[in-house]
């Protein structure tokens, strides 16, 4: 008879469509092909409706979990019709019935996710729950559906925790906490200890000996130590060591200095200087196209002093920069010269102090007459110099080897105006430390290589007046330019 099966715990696969139910059967109608379940639960949830009915034709597989009064029979399956009493329900290939089936919509489902979320069932409802149906204690959850084949007699699907059967809310704290632990830990965990068992070292010489055999390149230990961070312009990629002392002179000139790279840039001797500038002059770098490279170097220097594009811009017109230059009969004062009528080039007023000779130097004559055409001022009394303190004083005041025009009275009255104006000076080719400066520089710029200066010569610069490396060779010099990418650097005493 159909009502044998009244109750029984059976799992129904209506396909990919429906879905999988399961629940206990309320009802079996022969006549119309259809079977119900009560308090039904959808793909291990459970649903909003208390009772769903099944026509035949929507039934993939049937699986008989549990008979009242006796275990789940095992491989009590029916895929495409199932037995009742003797007779027979009809799979998908039967005859269509006319009887509605009552199963939810998918609206419905979403709209009672937030209430019936299996997340918030808790064991302890769910035992009393079984109870209430008449199952064993031994019926756990699950949180898949009831309907894999390798279940023994004793496994269920997980079940929604929404509201009770009873009616009445079940006591919240019983909820979270009324289900008992299967195991407490008595001891904590010792984490010291089991950190202790880890040997770092010998793991990481074995992932490194693994790499080298295999050939991978590694990703670093932690024996190796490498910076933190790393500059926008530092390559991290070294491919040898780096050789700081490039620049290998015949004799010291007894002072040392460094690049901001590190480089170390020796000092050499005035005549070893001089030699240098010969032999570049016989293979063709001539005096004007020394007096030319200085001018740049040192006006691009100076521009920079200045306030470089922060001051000198097109709104700024008004306070153009005042360079005072001060410079004597020789070659030194032909470099100023150049610096001058290169700075007047960019719009600085640049006030030109050489005093009144009855022969000049051929270099000094050809610069004077390229600065008259910038619009300069030339002046060759100190009383035409300004009174009021200028942006920057250019000393080329000094010789190396003319030692006597200290004596001259207008060298004294340049170097007295200089010391009084309180302006930063910057001076250019300045003498060895033999020669006292009169006048107190801030910089110092050096052609070249650097000549051993003395205290007052401020911070040094070099400058790059192109002189080749053979040339530095044919002289003794073993040379590496340390400029880079620039013509003036700044150098460090070390």
């Amino acid at each position: 008879m159909a009502a044998d099966w009244l109750g029984s715990l059976v799992s129904i696969n209506c396909g990919e469509t429906l879905g999988v139910y399961q629940g206990k059967v309320s009802s079996v109608d022969q006549d119309s092909q259809t079977i119900s379940l009560r308090q039904p639960f959808h793909n291990g949830m459970k649903c909003p409706v208390p009772e769903v009915t099944f026509s035949a034709m929507d039934i993939k597989e049937l699986k008989i979990l549990e008979i009242p009064g006796g275990g789940a029979p095992a491989g009590q399956t029916d895929s495409g019709s199932t037995a009742h009493n003797g007779r027979s329900t009809k799979g998908p290939d039967s005859t269509p019935s006319s009887a509605p089936m009552a199963v939810p919509r998918k609206g419905e489902l979403r709209a009672q996710e937030g209430l019936h979320s299996p997340q918030q069932c808790s064991k302890s409802y769910g035992d009393h729950h079984l109870e209430a149906l008449g199952l064993a204690k031994g019926f756990r959850r699950r949180h898949n559906s009831w309907s894999s084949s390798s279940r023994g007699n004793n496994q269920a699907t997980p079940k929604k925790n929404g509201m009770k059967n009873g009616g009445g809310l079940k006591n919240k704290d019983d909820e979270c906490f009324g289900d008992p632990l299967d195991e407490v830990l008595d001891t904590d965990f010792d984490f010291e200890g089991n950190l202790a068992l880890f040997d770092k070292a010998a793991v990481f010489s074995e992932i490194e000996t693994s790499v080298k055999r295999s050939g991978a390149r590694s990703r670093g230990t932690p024996s190796e130590r490498t910076p933190a961070r790393y500059r926008h312009d530092e390559n991290i990629l070294e491919a040898e060591p780096i050789v700081y002392r490039q620049i290998m002179v015949p004799q010291s000139g007894g002072k040392e200095y460094c690049t901001d790279a590190g480089l170390v840039v020796p000092s050499i001797s005035y005549e070893l200087h001089k030699k240098l500038l010969c032999v570049a002059e016989r293979h063709g770098l001539t005096l004007e196209r020394r007096l030319e490279m200085a001018g740049v170097c040192a006006s691009q220097m100076a521009l920079t002093l200045l306030g470089g594009p922060n001051r000198l811009t097109p709104k700024n017109v008004h306070q153009r920069p005042t360079v005072a230059l001060l410079c004597g009969p020789h070659v030194r004062g032909a470099q100023g010269i150049s610096c001058g009528r290169h700075l007047a080039n960019h719009e600085v007023h640049v006030i030109l102090f050489l005093p009144n000779f009855v022969k000049m130097l051929e270099s000094i004559t050809n610069e004077l007459t390229l600065f008259s055409k910038t619009g300069g001022k030339q002046v060759s009394s100190v009383k035409d110099l300004p009174d009021s303190p200028v942006d920057l004083v250019i000393n080329c005041l000094d010789c190396h080897e003319n030692a006597f025009l200290r004596d001259q009275a207008w060298y004294r009255a340049a170097v007295d105006w200089a010391n009084r104006n309180r302006a930063p000076v910057l001076s250019i080719d300045p003498p060895v430390s033999t020669q006292e400066q009169a006048v107190d520089a801030k910089w110092s710029l050096c052609l070249g290589l650097p000549l051993p200066l003395a205290e007052n010569a401020g911070r040094v610069y070099l400058c790059d007046i192109g002189i080749p490396r053979h040339i530095f060779q044919e002289v003794g010099i073993n040379y590496h330019s340390p400029f880079g990418c620039k013509f003036s650097i700044p150098l460090h005493s070390t």
